[in-house]
């Protein structure tokens, strides 16, 4: 598979993971700043961006696999990583197994399964209910607005995807994280944040006030700074 990547600068490595249906560019304003102290390389995930589509369902240790090759393929040896959402989620599989990276910033980090609630079992079950008789229609007017626009192949790695809970992945992580939350954030929101704070043991966290899920774009300045701070 070929790989889509951005790459600038010198010094150790630095990998930035972006987030479900974004690409590498979403991390401009951080490729374009810490390029001055490392190296850095923004992938793309398959599936996502200008990377080659996925052949099959693919769930978060089939990305953290992919991952792991392609930084061999790039000859990227214990690099630092940036991730956002999705990525972090990948970044919490890789960070789970061994020393695939040094230090990891994981801003909006998914990956923590919410309680679910009998609103939620309703809707999964008039779901079900209504696929046996009108898949098209269920397809159309059941689950989220980012699932509804997937082609089927990616409806089916996504369902993968946000159905496993990484607590017991993000407890066995032994190297040194920083998670940023902003504190508007609904989609990640501050109690995921700190459920993975108290998982990782020695992890740090640092709340974004007012910005949203993407704190990292709406508040570049701050983010940066507490980035390299913790990178550096």
């Amino acid at each position: 598979m070929n790989i889509s990547y951005i790459r600038m600068g010198e010094g150790k490595d630095l990998v930035f993971l972006h987030g479900y249906l974004a690409s590498k560019e979403s991390f401009y304003p951080q490729i374009s700043y810490f390029s001055r102290f490392f190296r850095v390389t923004a992938l793309d995930f398959p599936g996502f961006g200008e990377a080659e589509p996925i052949s099959a369902a693919w769930s978060v240790s089939d990305y953290a696999d992919w991952t792991q090759e392609a930084l061999g393929a790039l000859g990227i040896g214990f690099p630092h990583v940036v991730a956002h959402s999705f990525g972090g989620r990948v970044a919490v599989k890789c960070l789970s197994r061994a020393d695939i990276f040094d230090r990891a910033v994981l801003t909006g980090c998914a990956g923590i399964v919410p309680k679910r609630t009998l609103g939620y079992r309703l809707r999964v079950k008039a779901y079900r209910a209504v696929r046996t008789v009108a898949p098209r229609y269920a397809e159309r007017h059941f689950g989220s607005a980012e699932y509804r626009q997937l082609p089927p192949l990616m409806r089916e790695s996504y369902k993968k995807i946000v159905n496993e809970d990484l607590r017991g992945d993000a407890a066995n992580i032994a190297r040194p994280v920083l998670f940023v939350c902003g504190s508007a954030d609904t989609e990640t929101p501050l109690a995921s944040a700190r459920i993975y704070h108290a998982c990782v043991k020695g992890s740090r966290l640092f709340v974004m006030e007012g910005c949203g899920h993407f704190a990292h774009l709406e508040n570049p300045l701050a983010f940066n700074a507490a980035a390299e701070e913790f990178l550096r």
